[in-house]
């Protein structure tokens, strides 16, 4: 027999043992013996002291005043908290109003009690204020809280010296109950008090408090008492020197012995107890822990002895045996006759044990708030492995560790935060004097223990059984589930804590699925898997009666598994003595044999385990031997006096199967009668009593014997099974009545039947819709055969989606509230799930056998027929399994495919009673409270983009668009992905066999607020994915899928995780290279997500340098590869480093096998969660580093791989559209920068300009204007760096910063240069002017005395208007003929007649020439649709077909290749631009016109025509070069004739005397009217101030304008593409063919037309007010600038008494950088009142001022800046290369945007740029888009090389630095444009759409509007 220890234990370590009872001091007097008046406090025998008696709950609150209770009171009042007061007496101000010590009892010199009351709480207070010697202090005094008063500015030295004090005093056992109270007076600063007590290490900061010395502040003494109430419910227990005192042991004894004596229980009194209160034990008797000796006490009645934990007493219960005549197992607990009083008692105390036990583990919230999966379906801190961890993380610990499938979660080692728990110690050594006597005496007393009066570490079942009660029903169920799986038994029938009703958690049992195998006669396997709440298998029952040394549970597990705790049992790590929740619960657990020859039994058998003795556990002891097989019975004896008798007579009387295991005999098995056995279990070792059973229970479920299924459980009456729960039924009820439409269905047909949108339709759809990615022949019609074919599919999906079953499952969904849809979700799919086990087991048998006959086959390189034959069997059974699967997520695809077929019709009516358009947001809803949703169709093998992206935008809509770490997982199939996932973080992907993940799920697991702030995001999204090589899709297009899927997954996630399972390098192999060719793509396309290797299943994963062994192959195949993949891919990579960062050493990571052992029995290993715990940590650690994406990111991400993984060629056809998005907006910024910079520098090009003008500046150095625009440009670049650094984008916007920030000191720095080189001009011309400009001013001068010399004379005659002016005209033309006597005059030019000799000059005919300027031909050159009038064939028609000369002769050249149409219009094009450069470099500003500018370009475009003519097959005609040098010249005529214009009006005396003339007629007419100088100069200065200020007025407008439109207009605001989009916007508006030509022959130029004519409407129709206000308010600036210039001027010449001379220089300097104006004062010296003058000037201003006011915005065009040019320079200073197929210019903003590709969002058909089949008249319709996907194939230059559609890049320069992305989402713009301009298309080309060119009768459906609103589609994605 085992030791005595056993004996003791209670309930074996598993709450077997009910026959201890633990009580507190109360219950022992009051339950037993004494009555409270008979319970004296001797020690305290002093006036005023307290007897005890029972407390007064009830309280008056509100008052708080403190009195003492009289002493007739005092005999019936018990304190609710005893206080004793210790420290220095100084600390504390006696008087009449303290309200916590009065001066009665201060006065009192030793120890002092007396009862007070505060509020209605009667508080005992002992005064020790002062006291050394604690002699007389009462060892059995109860205190909750010693106050250790301390005077302010001494508490450190009280502290100190006190603490010592107390702890030599009292034990360090009183710290817990030590307040420390600062005292301090009125007056005193005693802040600082806290932070010096803290450098104590004892010192507690929540035990503190501060009040004033006299204690009369009710409020202090309130919060203080609040604060002892939490100390006290923290100790839950209250001090006593016995606790702690070691040094009275004499007084110890005899108080023991006067205990003993009064605790003493009489055995008829105890008998009593038996017969009168049966349930009692059922609830309570754990708590009052019951302990048996069966060893010193054979008939097992006499307890032994125990310590009491709260109040150090002991306890000794008898039994005495019963009769025959008594019930048996029945006690009556009312000793005085009040059973009801006592159960109530006894209940109380119950409940303050759970209680306190709840507290221990931090549990006390979750009574109420439960916990649920959504607490464990987050990413929290790191679970801890190896530490010790303390009591309240344990139960947080142990789920977590359960979570993990770490089935060591039950043996968590505790580190003892608190004194009172004990450790496990080698004993407690006694503060005695040592001595040998003393020693012995030790050794032999009974009395001598390890400290007893402290609590144990608590039970691990009792973490487990508190967790369980603490948790909602579908987290019980996840956690029973992981138990399971951790190969645990399962509460079955639990007592609830509080009411003691049975429970039966059937609920919890629902998602466990066992799986065994069974051997026939004929040794054929049977696998059978199911779930264990349907399975129907014999039962052996375990319980025993009375008290046994025998672990029962150890026993129980040798049966299962004896390598395994199945059952928890004494001997466990971490077992105690005492289990509170065990008491009364019965677990089961089930054996499944594995179909091997070593399996203890031959079927699956549940065996069930009652908890505790079955004598008083009646209820569960009758369910269990009602539902077992077979009953095993454990007794200490088999005697009929013993208490047992009437249990074992009824048994034996049962038909049903009996064994009894008898502890006090040592006989074998003995058969008493059929099913009937008895065996001793003395002095017999475990293995051979183990065998025995095993052999006995085998016999008897050999032969009939009842079966045991848990669903039964139901019929059981008085016990409550939570099934029955309303809101279960509920939910049960809806799923019952939607899964019973399925019942008696063939589950193959099922989904055929009851879902038939995701079955036929929807494959052929996918299928048809990647034939549209690999069209051929005549493709935009074969196109739109195919579009309909889908729509038509749609429509049958539509009609088809009215099953009753989808019908019934989407009202659920949307109208039961939360918790029942749960409910209603879970049951659903236990009830489908049942529908499908038989079936998949037995089709997955056949697949077994199948797939093993064939791999024969193919080892013998068997090529018959039977091969073929055994192979077609195969896809068969595969296609049946496929059909069979059938599940919750098939139902959520039904509502995918029924979302997509409505939202593709547009279908807006309500379908049946749910609108389809709300299942979004009802998936949405599951999604985000933890639901894995499909991402991936696996059946399909398609992504539904339409409906995952309306589910996106519904997370969205519910958490925000917040940031997610996308995380993804690839590796074979069943290599255990989803179970590590699953343990990982909590999730829910489907595990079975069978019923692997099919395709992709996603589930969100929220990042906990603990650890959020080391995240950048809010969530991980966990995407799973169907197994690579998966056996259900075996085939030819498994390679296939798998590079699909791998490709897909990997651009997704943030960080993959590769699962490699086992050590098979071929199939090590097949993963990597799927893997690695995956990463190549993501390179190639610029998405770079981390990865992790991890290795599963590895044997012997300890030898490390195995592990580097295994790296190191692990990184020579992902190197060899790599360089497979490299040649895949046409890509450089000699290693995997060069495709992804990898570091072997860091990124793999190897796993243990999951179970440690064979399955069904083995329980996993616990290596592998702690590789999981490992490896979560690895994932978050890289994690930290990543940014995430934002859900709509991911959204935009989803859709760009897929669109792109339906093309063959992945990375030609991935187009990043959230990339592309966050360049278009960066682009926009671009423009906002660029402008900032040129609306900066164009002010101060008007600045300097003015200055130049007026003299002051002639010379510009570079280093001020930077300087001028460093405050500008600093700005944009802190701009810049924010707008980089903080926008949301920051991680994918960092590839373009070093670039953009390049380009933005480019763009700064060419502006600079430009400025600079205009101003330059600007002095230049002025310098070369200065001749004249002298002249000038001697012309005026000398007009000036003139003008006054002939008004003196005709002075007269100065009221004659008419003679006047006759007068000066008559003398004008004599001034001015002899002022330019020796100048000679600038001639007109004629630029017409200088072409025509030009021409001549070159040789060609006037007739030719004549022809072409007759009929304009030569203007529209370079519009024209075919050249085939400048070409002759004599080279080239040899070439052709007869049947294509004929079309020749019809001036139809179908021949002539569209390639060298391009060719002559690159050359046209080329000549043009290279000529207009030539011309507008020619100084014709500064020097004027020179015939030799034209002559120089003529010559060089007829060089260029014969050399290009040269290089042709055809000859091209003297005509073509006439035509294109007329054209080269009529483009430059505008440019030439406007600067010599200017030229002309800068340099010609005669063209400036001319425009002086009204000005001097003026001025000769105010001298002849007698007006002063200072008047005449006035008017002078008012006339040049006028053309000056409007000429500033007007530039000044002109730039403020153009920035108006830039920001406010829709078309200037924004980027390129949006500038594209409404000069499209806008030739739709007009319908303009010819608008339509020039802008696809030349974008650019009608893009200037465009903002120029924009400009116009701007500014005179649509913002005329609002121009003509910026007109205005520059008005009123310039005539303040003017008003001040006068005052200043004016002013300065008065203060320093100067003349005209100084006042003209002042004014004039005043306005030098505003207006431009000079004027000679030679003639005006005579002026000495500068008022006066000043007062003309503002006089004649007024008039000035309101013409200005008053102009017309037609002005502006007069002069220097024009607002259309700025706003053509800002945004036409792009990129316009256009596609070589149909002619969409680039978009890009920036003109050099290398080293990126060209491209354009959205391309258009090629028949827009005349595109045609080679040898025809048929015009090509397809789209750019289409061909890149298509099979087709095109000629890139005129010879008969071919090349694919698919390699256009290597067709030549042309073609290489272009992207064309396929793209189905083509605009209908085109589509009309072509429908619309059919015929001017076809006469402009010469070209037909007939044959393959013929126009598909769906496009001419679009409408105008429809074209116009789909070019909103170009900004959709950003």
């Amino acid at each position: 027999m085992e030791a005595d220890y056993y004996d003791n234990a209670v309930d074996e370590g598993e709450g077997e043992s009910e026959s201890a009872i633990s009580t507190d001091k109360g219950l022992v007097k009051d339950d037993i013996q004494e009555s409270p008046d008979e319970i004296k406090c001797d020690a305290l025998n002093v006036t005023g002291d307290v007897e005890h008696s029972e407390k007064n709950d009830e309280s008056t609150a509100g008052d708080s005043k403190i009195n003492c209770i009289p002493s007739a009171t005092n005999e019936k009042v018990i304190p609710e908290l005893t206080l004793v007061l210790i420290g220095d007496t100084h600390s504390i101000e006696i008087g009449s109003k303290n309200l916590l010590l009065d001066p009665d009892q201060a006065t009192v010199e030793q120890f002092s009690s007396k009862l007070y009351d505060l509020c209605g709480r009667h508080i005992s207070v002992i005064n020790m204020l002062g006291m050394q010697n604690i002699d007389k202090f009462p060892l059995n005094q109860e205190i909750h809280a010693f106050l250790f008063l301390l005077q302010n500015g001494l508490h450190n030295s009280q502290y100190s010296s006190g603490v010592q004090w107390l702890e030599k005093a009292f034990g360090k056992g009183l710290l817990p109950y030590l307040m420390t109270v600062v005292t301090h007076k009125p007056d005193e600063i005693y802040e600082s008090a806290l932070t010096d007590l803290k450098a104590n290490s004892s010192f507690v900061a929540k035990r503190y408090h501060t009040c004033t010395r006299s204690m009369m502040d009710e409020t202090e003494i309130i919060a203080l008492l609040e604060k002892i109430d939490i100390m006290v419910s923290e100790n839950d227990s209250h001090y006593s020197r016995l606790m702690c005192d070691g040094r009275n042991k004499e007084k110890k004894e005899n108080l023991d012995q006067k205990s003993h004596k009064e605790e003493k229980i009489d055995s008829s009194v105890f008998q009593q107890k038996q017969t009168v209160y049966p349930t009692v034990e059922e609830m309570d008797w754990n708590s009052a822990e019951i302990e048996c000796d069966p060893v010193n006490e054979p008939d097992g009645a006499e307890a032994s002895e125990k310590t009491d934990d709260n109040t150090g007493k002991e306890s000794k219960i008898k039994y005495v045996t019963p009769s025959a005549t008594e019930k048996t197992g029945t006690l009556d607990m009312n000793m005085s006759g009040n059973k009801d009083e006592q159960s109530v008692k006894i209940k109380k105390q119950f409940e303050k044990e759970t209680k306190k036990l709840l507290g221990r583990l931090h549990l006390q919230e979750k009574q109420q708030q439960k916990f649920s999966p959504a607490d464990f379906l987050k990413i929290g801190p790191p679970v801890k492995q190896d530490n010790d961890t303390s009591e309240k993380d344990l139960a947080h610990t142990f789920l977590q560790r359960l979570m993990m499938l770490d089935y060591r979660a039950r043996y968590i080692p505790v580190r003892q935060d608190s004194p009172d728990v004990s450790l496990s110690k080698p004993g407690t050594m006694f503060d005695t004097v040592e001595t040998e006597d003393n020693d012995l005496d030790a050794l032999f007393s009974s009395s001598v223990d390890s400290d007893q009066s402290k609590a144990t570490h608590v039970h691990p079942m009792d973490v487990q059984m508190a967790v369980f009660h603490c948790s909602d029903s579908f987290f019980k169920q996840n956690m029973i589930t992981k138990l399971s799986q951790c190969q645990y038994a399962l509460p079955l029938l639990v007592p609830d804590p509080v009411t003691k009703d049975i429970q039966c958690p059937l609920w919890t049992f629902r998602q466990i699925i066992k799986t065994w195998k069974i051997k026939d006669h004929s040794n054929t396997v049977t696998m059978k898997s199911m779930p264990i709440c349907t399975a129907e298998t014999p039962m052996v029952s375990f319980f025993r009666l009375g008290s046994l040394s025998l672990s029962k549970s150890q026993l129980m597990n040798s049966l299962i598994n004896d390598r395994h705790s199945t059952f928890f049992h004494r001997n466990c790590p971490g077992s105690t003595k005492s289990c509170h929740f065990m008491h009364g619960v019965a677990e089961i657990a089930w054996y499944c044999p594995s179909g091997k020859p070593n399996d203890a039994f031959t079927d699956c058998i549940a065996f069930c385990n009652l908890h505790g003795d079955a004598l008083l556990i009646e209820k569960q002891r009758e369910i269990m031997t009602k539902k077992s097989s077979v009953s095993i019975v454990l007794i200490p004896t088999l005697e009929k006096s013993h208490r047992s008798t009437t249990v074992i007579s009824a048994l034996f009387k049962s038909p049903k199967p009996l064994i009894i295991l008898i502890a006090d005999n040592d006989c074998g098995a003995v058969q008493m009668k059929k099913g009937k056995f008895k065996m001793g279990l003395k002095d017999r070792s475990h293995s051979d009593v183990s065998e025995e059973l095993k052999g006995i229970i085998g016999t008897l479920l050999a032969g009939p014997h009842t079966s045991f299924q848990l669903e039964t459980m139901v019929e059981v009456s008085g016990i409550r099974v939570d099934e029955d729960d309303t809101v279960c039924q509920k939910g049960k009820s809806a799923a019952m009545k939607t899964v019973s439409l399925l019942q008696g269905m063939d589950v193959s047909k099922i989904k055929d039947t009851f879902l038939p949108c995701q079955g036929q339709f929807w494959h052929d759809w996918c299928k048809i819709n990647k034939e549209l990615h690999h069209l051929k022949g005549n493709i935009e019609k074969d196109k739109c055969k195919k579009l309909q074919e889908q729509m038509h599919l749609r429509q049958k999906q539509c009609s088809a989606a009215c099953s009753k079953l989808m019908k019934l499952f989407t009202e659920n969904l949307s109208s039961l509230p939360s918790t029942d849809r749960e409910y209603f979700l879970k049951w659903t799919q236990i009830l489908i799930d049942a529908l499908s086990t038989d079936n998949l087991s037995l089709i997955l048998q056949n697949y077994d056998e199948k797939w093993s006959e064939v791999l024969v086959l193919k080892k013998k390189h068997d090529k018959s027929d039977e091969l073929k034959s055994k192979q077609t069997e195969l896809d068969l059974i595969s296609t049946k399994l496929q059909s069979a699967t059938f599940g919750l997520e098939h139902i959520f695809r039904e509502m995918a495919q029924i979302y997509e077929a409505h939202a593709s019709l547009q279908d807006q009516t309500k379908w049946g009673l749910t609108d389809w358009s709300k299942y979004p947001e009802m998936a949405a809803e599951l999604m985000v409270s933890g639901h894995p949703m499909e991402l991936m169709d696996g059946d399909a093998g398609h992504v539904p983009l339409s409906w995952i992206s309306s589910l996106l935008d519904e997370v969205i809509k519910k958490l925000g668009n917040q940031r997610v770490f996308v995380l993804s997982v690839l590796g074979v199939q069943s290599s255990g992905k989803s179970t590590m996932l699953n343990a990982m973080f909590g999730l829910q992907f489907a595990v079975s066999a069978g019923r692997c993940t099919k395709g992709a799920f996603m589930q969100l697991v929220q990042v906990s607020e603990e650890i959020r702030k080391e995240f950048k995001f809010h969530y991980i999204l966990v995407v799973d994915t169907e197994g690579l090589r998966a056996l259900e899709l075996a085939g030819n297009a498994t390679l296939h899928h798998d590079n699909e899927l791998a490709t897909f997954v990997v651009g997704l996630g943030n960080m993959t995780l590769i699962n490699i399972f086992g050590e098979n390098p071929a199939e090590m192999q097949d993963v990597l290279q799927i893997v690695v060719q995956a990463f190549m793509r993501m390179k190639k396309v610029k998405l770079s997500p981390s990865c992790v290797f991890v290795h599963q299943n590895v044997s012997d994963i300890a030898a490390a340098e195995k592990n580097l062994d295994g790296k190191r192959r692990l990184q020579e195949k992902l190197d060899q590869m790599a360089q497979l993949a490299a040649k895949e891919e046409s890509c450089n990579a000699e290693c995997f480093s060069d495709v992804i960062a990898f570091d072997v050493q860091k990124d793999v990571k190897y796993f243990a096998q999951l179970w440690e052992g064979s399955p069904p029995m083995a329980p996993p290993n616990p290596g592998y969660s702690e590789s999981i715990q490992e490896l979560k940590n690895i994932i978050l650690s890289k994690a930290r580093l990543s940014p995430g994406i934002t859900l709509s990111q991911f959204k935009c991400k989803i859709q760009d791989l897929w669109n792109a993984l339906i093309n063959e060629n992945f990375v030609f056809s991935f187009k990043n559209t959230l990339e592309i998005a966050v360049y278009r907006k960066l682009e926009v910024q671009y423009g906002n920068w660029t402008w900032t910079v040129r609306s900066t520098m164009l002010t101060i090009e008007n600045q300097l300009y003015t200055r130049i003008e007026n003299g002051k500046l002639d010379k510009v150095e570079p280093s001020y204007l930077f300087k001028e625009m460093s405050k500008t440009f600093g700005e944009i670049k802190k701009d810049m760096t924010t707008y980089f650094d903080d926008d949301r984008d920051k991680e994918m916007l960092v590839q373009w910063r070093g670039r953009f920030e390049s380009k933005i000191k480019e763009f700064h720095n060419e502006q600079v240069k430009g400025v600079q080189r205009k101003l330059d001009e600007v002095i230049q011309q002025k310098q070369a002017c200065k001749k004249l400009d002298d002249k000038k001013t001697e012309f005026e001068n000398k007009l000036l005395q003139k003008s006054k010399d002939l008004a003196h004379q005709l002075k007269d005659k100065a009221k004659d208007e008419e003679e006047l002016k006759k007068q000066f005209n008559s003398v004008w033309s004599h001034w001015v003929n002899e002022l330019t006597a020796d100048t000679k005059p600038i001639e007109e030019i004629n630029l017409e007649e200088d072409q025509i000799s030009i021409l001549q000059e070159l040789g060609y005919e006037w007739s030719l020439i004549d022809e072409s300027k007759r009929s304009s031909r030569y203007k529209n050159i370079s519009k024209v649709g075919h050249h085939l009038g400048y070409i002759t064939l004599k080279k080239y028609q040899e070439l052709f077909e007869e049947d294509v000369k004929q079309h020749y002769k019809g001036h139809t050249l179908s021949a002539f290749p569209y390639e060298e149409q391009q060719r002559i219009r690159s050359f046209i094009d080329d000549v043009e631009k290279h000529s207009l450069d030539a011309i507008q470099s020619k100084p014709v500003a500064a020097r004027g016109y020179r015939l030799t500018y034209l002559q120089e370009v003529a010559k060089d475009v007829q060089t260029k025509v014969t050399k290009f003519g040269s290089q042709r097959i055809y000859t091209l005609k003297k005509e073509f070069a006439v035509d294109l040098i007329l054209y080269v010249f009529d483009r430059a005529e505008s440019w030439l004739s406007q600067t010599h214009k200017k030229f002309k009006m800068n340099n010609d005396a005669l063209t400036y005397l001319d425009s002086k003339q009204n000005q001097y007629y003026n001025i000769f007419r105010s001298f002849c009217r007698g007006s002063s100088s200072a008047v005449v100069l006035g008017e002078l200065i008012c006339e040049k101030l006028k053309s000056s200020a409007i000429e500033a007025v007007c530039n000044k407008t002109a730039i403020n304008l153009a920035g108006e439109m830039r920001c406010s207009f829709p078309a200037f605001s924004g980027n390129r593409l949006n500038l594209e989009k409404h000069v499209l916007k806008s030739l739709a508006d007009k319908e303009d063919f010819d608008g339509y030509i020039t802008y696809i022959r030349h974008p650019r130029n009608k893009a200037e037309s465009f903002i120029k004519e924009e400009f116009e409407k701007y500014i005179f129709s649509e913002q005329r007010d609002k121009a003509r206000n910026l007109l205005k308010k520059n008005v009123e600036d310039i005539n303040q600038r003017l008003s001040l210039a006068l005052f200043t001027a004016t002013e300065k010449v008065k203060t320093k008494r100067g003349d005209t001379d100084m006042w003209v220089k002042e004014f004039s300097s005043f306005l030098k950088d505003e207006l431009t104006f000079t004027i000679c004062c030679q003639n005006f010296s005579d002026i000495n009142n500068f008022d006066f003058l000043k007062e003309e000037i503002e006089k004649g201003l007024v008039s000035v001022i309101q013409e200005m006011s008053s102009l017309s915005l037609d002005k502006i065009k007069e002069f220097r800046l024009q607002p259309d040019q700025i706003l053509i320079d800002q945004l036409c200073n792009c990129c316009w290369v256009t596609c070589p197929f149909c002619a969409a210019a680039c978009t890009n903003t920036l003109e050099d945007h290398s080293p990126d590709d060209h491209n354009m969002l959205f391309h258009r058909s090629t028949a827009v740029n005349g595109m045609h089949y080679r040898n025809t008249v048929e015009l090509s319709l397809d789209f750019c888009t289409s061909n890149v996907a298509s099979e087709g194939r095109f000629h890139p230059n005129e010879t008969e090389e071919i090349i694919p559609f698919k390699q256009y890049r290597t067709a030549g320069p042309r073609f290489a630095n272009w992207r064309i992305t396929p793209d189905e989402s083509k605009l209908p713009y085109w589509k009309w444009f072509v429908c619309r301009f059919e015929k001017q298309l076809e006469e402009h080309y010469k070209l037909k759409f007939q044959g393959l060119g013929e126009i598909p009768s769906e496009w001419k459906e679009h409408s105008k509007q429809e074209a116009i609103e789909s070019l909103d589609e170009m900004f959709k994605c950003e």
